[in-house]
């Protein structure tokens, strides 16, 4: 996505952020956007669906204070490059690990919202050396219960039915009826997967529906969610994961609690009560410091 200067921009959302700088690599045959500062070993921060960056403005302070913060645009995402291939989580872990390369680093912690957390955990299992520590938030890897997910809501249940993961599936027809008009799903979705509507402020979704308005920008984030098969079987050969790995949920706490129990051996489950899909703006301050609590635990802790 080509900046253009407007109040919804990197340059312009960086003034409320001022010790960090936006950036660009080139890195598996596509260029990222990344957002980096502060200082110490680094903390890879992915955002999800559907946000950019920004998503972790509310926290990148605190953390930049201990560590060096890179919030990396996935592939599709904000002002990173959209190709038409290469949507898998396996391959955009890659993106991720010839970042980190890129940037000099062996190791990183790294952490995921959403897709991102999809990316995230997709980079420990993939590239185990490079991984310090893993933070999912509110969301795990896909895997094959997602097959029995409902074609339709169930009459009194109190969870929100994900119409959109099928809808996102669909080649051509979202970025037909959604294409300058995504800030009517970004309003839904927050409506129905925050507790507290007005901790994602107006702005906010605008700065939103700003990354995702265009043909190319529903295109390539639809692509993350048709890549499910895919990252399905791909995490049928993982094996269980070693390092240190911290699951924060709102809502999503109990997908987080059974797919811990399966996937890893050494993991730590905390839920954020009164809190929905949107951890990182809903409870901003109990968030980063379960995080700065686990980053800065040690071995023989």
């Amino acid at each position: 996505m080509e900046e253009v200067h407007t109040k919804y921009s990197n340059e312009e959302l960086l003034k409320s952020l001022p010790n960090f700088t936006s950036n660009y690599a080139e890195v598996n045959n596509t260029k990222l956007h990344y957002v980096k500062g502060g200082k110490g070993e680094p903390l890879i921060l992915i955002p999800g669906y559907p946000e950019t960056w920004w998503s972790y403005h509310k926290i990148m302070p605190t953390l930049a204070e201990k560590y060096c913060i890179i919030v990396v645009e996935m592939r599709g995402m904000g002002s990173s490059d959209k190709p038409l291939f290469g949507y898998d989580k396996k391959n955009m872990a890659k993106d991720i690990y010839e970042l980190i390369l890129q940037l000099g680093y062996e190791k990183v912690y790294i952490a995921g919202h959403d897709i991102g957390a999809h990316i995230a955990f997709s980079f420990a299992s993939n590239f185990t050396q490079a991984t310090s520590k893993l933070i999912l938030l509110d969301t795990p890897h896909p895997d094959t219960g997602m097959y029995q997910l409902p074609m339709l809501p169930i009459l009194g249940a109190s969870y929100i039915y994900p119409w959109w993961l099928a809808f996102n599936q669909v080649e051509d027809i979202p970025e037909q009826l959604l294409e300058g008009r995504m800030e009517i799903l970004i309003e839904w979705l927050y409506k129905k997967l925050l507790i507290n509507y007005n901790s994602v402020s107006d702005f906010d979704k605008a700065v939103y529906a700003y990354a995702y308005n265009s043909k190319d920008a529903i295109r390539a984030s639809n692509a993350w969610y048709q890549a499910f098969p895919i990252d399905i079987e791909d995490s049928k050969n993982y094996k269980k994961i070693a390092m240190p790995v911290l699951g924060i949920g709102g809502s999503g706490y109990e997908m987080l609690k059974i797919s811990l129990e399966s996937t890893t051996t050494d993991y730590k489950l905390h839920k954020i009560y009164e809190c929905g899909h949107f951890i990182l703006a809903e409870k901003p301050q109990q968030t980063v410091n379960i995080i700065m609590q686990f980053l800065g635990e040690t071995k023989n802790q």
